[in-house]
């Protein structure tokens, strides 16, 4: 954390000297939605709080009068004093219009940047007062600035979610579509099967439901029209090592930045644990396959089948030529049970990944009336769902914990329970019972639930005695995955402990600084969302390397990061709303029919619905200023 600010004011919900490193580190002062925060004394208030309120009139969406017309003139009267011709009668006039912005703007940008400015004028109101008497221009400081919200703060993309809303609020559909794209090339993936982080942190959330944003994303992708792409001319200058949406990601920014790649792919299909773990009924491969279609467009060759170690190494790869890597390798393992009989080779029993792989490439992998999958996760729930597609009768869930535990989305839970999932909790299995080797039935040990763990959650604890067996045809634990890249990197590329490749978390580069790496093989099994925001990452870092520049941050996304911190972890304020609306709920296939077959379960909405829906949305943006 910071050291303590030489000057602080406002109403920071987070503690000003518990502001993140970043800051204090690139900045000489801060001025954000909570106050401002100074580590240099030099740094010129007056000025600070006049390029604050500029600011905040560009970012202004301009369609209340108190932030379009109120900050436009304190803007205007900070303005004059900075230039030597204020008055304190304008300083008055400013004071009174920044608490009326404050009080009156129907959005956050204008509420929190409106007390914003008020703050600094009453707290430093001397050195104003002095800055109107002195009748001199004061010298103008170098700035950097960004806006955040909640949403965008629980996104691992940063997506600018209130941006797309909006665009498509005015049917601006391509308009919301480039503002998806800028931090998320795959949105018609992401639209069906992100875990919709952003929603919980929604603010709408505490005025009646969230706002429904992942259908709007799924709509914005299924909508927009067809792009027109000339492929990238020249020979590719950076191998990516996987095609899952890490690997995918970063070739796609790296052609809009005009550098061309090549990927180098270990399935037969591209898409990585998007295409092999999960399931059609949620993503249609047609789906994902149009999304790399699009990647390809820019010239992008996918090498399929290409085992890296084997077909090629490191070494093998740049002296072909490569002048950079991306090493975005997914976690395709599955983690252990630690239970008696799981590594007998056992007919009946297969782990999750590689039972949803095999269903992916068209094979029933396994048969039977009865299957116990072990696990709590979004993993676990595709197993289940898709036995009871498969013609399982008769499927349980397992897991140690209660239902309120499970870390999978709430509506998979629903859902697999309406489609005949039977979950048994506070049940952990200790052995396997098989006869001739043939899985016959799942010797289990009933928890109870302790003191919290690590993850926040009580951890449970074996009920000594209370052994019982579970009869069954299969078993598919799905309880974790793991990625192992030791073996893949040559001894100069650094790995963890947990034998994940070890890079800088803001450019992504490694102890080699041609090799760059992200997603699951950084930080172990991760979501899909955050395997895009890292192939993004690595994509800018790759380029300014191969230009020849430092890939450490700019000034503005070193302050965008930090200010996605705070906004994340602070507390949110009540919202002075009104009204109460119902969340958008896309159509769903009856449980009785969908469990027949693989189809798509949700169904899309109309353009009037999404419209109605993006209404909802309050733009909860909070502007900082950062002195360089």
């Amino acid at each position: 954390m910071t050291d303590a600010a030489v000057a602080v004011a406002g109403a920071w919900t987070t503690d000003p000297s518990r502001l993140p490193d970043e800051l204090s580190s690139t900045f000489r002062g801060v001025m954000g939605w909570g106050g401002v925060a100074v580590w240099d004394e030099s740094v010129d208030i007056v000025d600070l709080t006049r390029e604050f309120a500029a600011r905040t009139v560009q970012e202004c969406c301009g369609q209340c009068f108190p932030c379009r017309i109120g900050m436009h003139e304190v803007a205007e009267i900070l303005e004059e004093i900075c230039e030597g011709k204020g008055t304190e009668e304008r300083l008055q006039r400013a004071l009174e219009l920044s608490r009326h912005v404050a009080e009156a703007s129907r959005c956050d940008l204008g509420r929190t940047g409106g007390y914003a400015v008020l703050d600094s004028l009453e707290q430093h109101h001397d050195r104003f007062v002095a800055a109107v008497r002195a009748k001199q221009p004061l010298p103008r400081g170098r700035y950097a600035s960004t806006v955040v919200a909640p949403c965008m703060g629980a996104c691992p993309a940063g997506v600018d979610i209130p941006a797309y809303v909006e665009q498509l609020r005015i049917d601006e559909v391509e308009r919301s579509a480039e503002a998806v794209r800028r931090r998320c090339p795959m949105p018609a993936t992401i639209g069906r099967v992100c875990v919709r982080p952003c929603e919980d942190a929604c603010r709408r959330g505490s005025v009646d439901e969230p706002v429904a944003i992942r259908t709007l994303k799924r709509f914005v992708a299924d909508t927009e029209a067809e792009p027109v792409v000339e492929p990238l001319p020249g020979k590719p200058r950076v191998a990516i090592i996987g095609a899952g949406p890490a690997g995918l990601a970063c070739a796609n920014y790296l052609g809009a930045n005009g550098i061309k790649s090549t990927i180098f792919e270990a399935l037969p299909e591209a898409g990585g644990m998007a295409a092999v773990g999960i399931p059609e009924y949620r993503l249609p491969r047609q789906v994902l396959r149009s999304e790399v279609e699009r990647v390809e467009a820019l010239g992008v060759e996918i090498r399929y089948n290409f085992r890296f170690g084997v077909d090629a190494t490191m070494d093998d790869l740049f002296n072909q030529g490569y002048e950079a890597m991306f090493v975005a390798v997914g976690a395709h393992q599955s983690a252990r049970m630690g239970c008696e009989g799981e590594d007998a080779g056992y007919d009946g029993f297969m782990p999750g990944v590689e039972f949803l792989r095999e269903i992916a490439f068209g094979a029933t992998p396994l048969t039977g009336e009865t299957m116990l999958v072990i696990g709590g996760g979004n993993v676990a729930m595709d197993c289940v769902r898709s036995a009871r597609r498969l013609g399982f009768s008769d499927v349980k869930l397992l897991y140690r914990r209660t239902e309120a535990e499970m870390p999978a989305d709430p509506v998979e839970i629903a859902e697999a329970k309406e489609e005949g999932v039977e979950m048994v909790t506070l049940v952990a299995p200790t052995r396997i019972i098989a006869d001739d080797g043939v899985v016959k039935g799942l010797e289990c040990r009933r928890m109870q639930l302790g003191e919290p763990d690590a993850s926040g959650r009580r951890r449970p604890e074996p009920i000594e005695g209370s052994e019982f067996v579970i009869p069954c045809d299969c078993i598919v634990p799905a309880i974790g995955q793991v990625c192992s890249v030791d073996q893949l990197m040559p001894s100069h590329v650094e790995v963890s402990k947990w034998k994940t490749i070890e890079v800088d978390p803001l450019t992504m580069q490694s102890s080699d600084p041609r090799v760059f790496g992200g997603g699951d093989c950084y930080t172990g099994p991760s979501s899909l969302v955050a395997a895009l925001a890292a192939g993004r990452r690595a994509a800018v870092s790759i380029a300014a390397f191969l230009q020849g520049c430092d890939p450490a941050p700019t000034p503005e996304e070193r302050l965008e990061h930090a200010m996605l911190a705070v906004v994340r972890d602070e507390v949110q304020a009540p919202i002075p709303f009104t009204g109460s609306t119902e969340k958008l709920r896309p159509a769903v296939v009856p449980p009785e029919v969908r469990i027949q077959c693989f189809d798509e379960v949700e169904g899309p909405v109309t353009a009037a619905d999404a419209r109605r829906e993006a209404e909802r949305c309050l733009r909860c943006y909070r502007l900082a200023v950062g002195v360089v």
